[in-house]
């Protein structure tokens, strides 16, 4: 059985699950062009709008957007052939990035369950 749920806490969730894979998209594309001349890596940020939507209320029940992640150069030096990209950072971004998808996937598992014992007894 499956069903929608639009309160804060669900929305929350819904952002942060996207803004992980957006970044999971990202770090695979910078990782992906580590010997391109000129490329430069990037960064997702999608906590710090999160962070502000939850603690203005603006994720209040009913809300079925959430908040939007950005996309931003990061500020690691750039080598001789003009690329930023640092292999050990990304592998490491990739995996925290992975930790965190799968602790939210748990939160989102855990919640509908609960739901669902809380709907059917």
């Amino acid at each position: 059985m499956s069903f929608a749920v639009s309160d804060a806490v669900s929305v929350a969730l819904h952002s942060a699950l996207n803004g992980l894979s957006l970044r999971q998209q990202v770090i695979a594309d910078d990782i992906a062009n580590v010997d391109t001349p000129h490329f430069r890596a990037r960064t997702v940020d999608f906590e710090s709008a999160l962070r502000k939507a939850i603690g203005d209320g603006s994720l209040a029940e009913g809300a079925t957007r959430g908040v939007a992640a950005t996309t931003l150069p990061t500020d690691t030096p750039v080598g001789m052939n003009g690329n930023n990209v640092d292999l050990r950072k990304e592998s490491m971004a990739a995996i925290q990035t992975q930790f965190q998808y799968q602790m939210l996937g748990r939160a989102v598992s855990d919640r509908h369950a609960l739901i669902t014992t809380a709907v059917h007894g």
